[in-house]
């Protein structure tokens, strides 16, 4: 593992303040969000509001530079947050939803997020979102 920690104490040096998190839950969704990150396609992501309570550190800042890593936590993709909105989940406009890379139009979008939070409880027309929109600096699987 010493070479996983000298590429993240590297990483640190190059992109200093940087976060780490994954994009999904499973191995096979972490590795398709990550490839779309890669490709280009996904450029933006969503989350209720209420999964960032009492942990506010860990919500997104534009203008930072992030890690995406993939399902064993190795660094992959280097990110730089462009813009941070709160939005209602009924205001998001079909370019916002677009922009995550994963669905044709917006009702995909709104039913792949209600499946997702809804059952949690977590979702509805008024939920608030923290919705990012970010850009690729740096695929490390090219490195």
């Amino acid at each position: 593992m010493t070479d996983q920690n000298d590429s993240m104490e590297d990483l640190q040096v190059t992109y200093p303040g940087a976060g780490m998190f994954q994009l999904a839950n499973n191995r096979t969704r972490c590795a398709q969000l990550n490839e779309l990150v890669a490709q280009g396609k996904k450029a933006a992501t969503s989350m209720p509001w209420s999964e960032f309570e009492g942990d506010e550190g860990a919500l997104p800042v534009a203008g930072r530079v992030d890690i995406i890593a993939d399902w064993d936590n190795n660094p992959a993709l280097i990110v730089r947050t462009l813009e941070v909105e709160k939005v209602k989940f009924r205001n998001v406009t079909p370019a916002m939803a677009l922009k995550e890379g994963e669905d044709q139009d917006i009702e995909a979008w709104r039913k792949r997020m209600t499946k997702k939070f809804g059952t949690q409880g977590k979702l509805d027309r008024d939920t608030l979102l923290v919705f990012e929109t970010f850009e690729l600096v740096e695929d490390l699987g090219v490195r």
